[in-house]
């Protein structure tokens, strides 16, 4: 009788794992550090700087824009789950509990939906206010905005739940390595015994289920968005329109588009390096929670120019050379630029 048949017969099943991140990389690991970490960290001062200036100009105090904060506090968020863990692992300690496991596990589903309802919310914000302007401000309101986040933040969490339960009663008996630097789903099931195929069908579905519904709305909406945008006469406000939207696409298709290349990575990992994989996977953490600040810091100009007049300013202010001078008459001073 085998190992794994041996395992199987008295019900055997790991609860501590080896978090082995980046395997085939051993005299590189300082440097993979620093990368990440200095990606990580220009990650999060790009998203804070951005939800900073709109925090604290009134005037943007809208929907649009508090859903942009909330997108790029969901960045921070994600990110955090994940890359701290990441860089510890690169340190050496790579061991993880299985309820520490499903704690991230949960956390990284949820916040990774919620920029998907972020994303709907958006789309929902632009078409009603440009294919119903004239009501936008009665319909469009923080009520109803938070109603909505809310009710997606149930719905991914009550899934996401569902996942977690069913993750932890699989029994871990091929293996407690696990070849990457975070929990998920599919990474799981991978190390479990027995018939999986039943979960691994729950999990496919679930995924599909929530990225079919949140995406079918977001293109809807812009659909119909478009549209009457080339209707709009006058060719300013068709402009701005179209280019708001377009920013809000654009950010949608680096999300979704590296949501889908992850999911056929797992499809085709056996052709795949484990490095390369986890290489992908942080790209697919790190590159659009940085890309997307940047993206409406320099699209969006509301933002941009209030992000230019306060650095400004401030530039000027510590800049400025002062040159203090003893007049004659009560010992004034002249300031000079």
């Amino acid at each position: 009788m085998d190992m794994s048949t041996l395992n199987q017969s008295f019900y055997f099943s790991y609860t501590e794992f080896v978090m082995l991140t980046f395997p085939g990389v051993s005299e590189n690991r300082p440097l993979l550090i620093l990368a990440f970490a200095f990606v990580y960290l220009a990650s999060l001062m790009c998203n804070s700087l951005v939800s900073y200036t709109v925090a604290l100009e009134k005037s943007l105090h809208t929907p649009m824009y508090v859903l942009i904060v909330l997108l790029l506090s969901l960045n921070i968020a994600c990110t955090t789950t994940v890359m701290p863990k990441m860089l510890i692992t690169l340190h050496g300690y790579t061991h993880i509990s299985l309820a520490s496991c499903l704690v991230q596990m949960f956390f990284v589903y949820v916040t990774v939906t919620l920029k998907s309802v972020a994303l709907v919310l958006m789309a929902l914000d632009r078409y009603i206010a440009i294919c119903m302007p004239l009501r936008y401000h009665k319909i469009a309101n923080k009520y109803l905005f938070l109603q909505l986040l809310l009710l997606g933040l149930l719905r991914n969490c009550v899934l996401t739940t569902l996942v977690v339960v069913l993750a932890s009663n699989i029994k871990y008996c091929k293996s407690n390595l696990i070849l990457t630097f975070v929990c998920e789903y599919v990474v799981l099931l991978g190390l479990g015994c027995g018939d999986i195929s039943k979960l691994q069908v729950v999990g496919l579905t679930l995924r599909t289920v929530i990225t079919a519904f949140d995406l079918g709305i977001l293109l809807g909406s812009y659909i119909k968005v478009l549209h009457a945008a080339m209707k709009i006469a006058a060719g300013g406000t068709r402009q701005k329109a179209l280019h708001t939207c377009f920013t809000h696409l654009l950010v949608a298709v680096v999300i979704y588009a590296f949501g889908l290349s992850t999911s056929i990575m797992y499809k085709v990992e056996k052709y795949i390096s484990h490095d390369a994989q986890n290489l992908y996977s942080a790209i697919y953490f790190l590159l659009p929670a940085t890309v997307n600040p940047i993206i409406y810091g320099l699209r969006v100009k509301e933002i941009k120019s209030f992000m230019m007049r306060r650095h400004c300013v401030k530039y000027r202010f510590l800049t400025k050379k002062t040159v203090v001078s003893v007049l004659p008459e009560g010992g004034r001073t002249q300031e000079e630029p």
